[in-house]
């Protein structure tokens, strides 16, 4: 058995299998960029790994957004999303690497995040991070 410290990555447990690389997400230009409109896609079968038990966690990761010159594709994404399936990470840490990960790369007017987890031990978690261009 691999040993892990809480808050690292522990190792993968399917040898031989890459997940995607985070650095591949795609974008393509916004078709209206005058005009604000607002963005939500939905990751219901998202995946990682909890870093204390190594147990699988399972939920719903929600993206909106309001584009400025760039949109996320939706491909890309999906791979994105598949890349955490072995990363053992905490809720707060993940739903804050995406929302970073993505506004760093197409630089949202506003974005916010929220990962919504299944139940484990009767408890249920939500975390939501959020971005706006006009706070900086």
């Amino acid at each position: 058995m691999v040993g892990t410290i809480i808050g690292e990555s522990i190792a993968h447990f399917c040898v031989g299998v890459q997940m995607s690389d985070k650095s591949k997400l795609e974008f393509f230009d916004n078709p209206r960029p005058g005009r604000d409109y607002t963005i939500t896609i939905q990751c219901p079968e998202f995946t990682c790994v909890c870093p204390k038990t190594s147990q699988p966690d399972f939920g719903c990761i929600t993206i909106e957004y309001i584009p400025a010159m760039l949109c996320i594709e939706l491909k890309s994404l999906k791979f994105y999303m598949q890349s955490y399936r072995n990363d053992g990470i905490f809720y707060e840490r993940l739903t804050n690497d995406i929302l970073d990960d993505l506004c760093g790369m197409c630089a949202p007017k506003w974005m916010r995040v929220t990962s919504s987890f299944t139940p484990r031990g009767g408890i249920t978690t939500d975390v939501t991070a959020e971005y706006s261009a006009t706070s900086e």
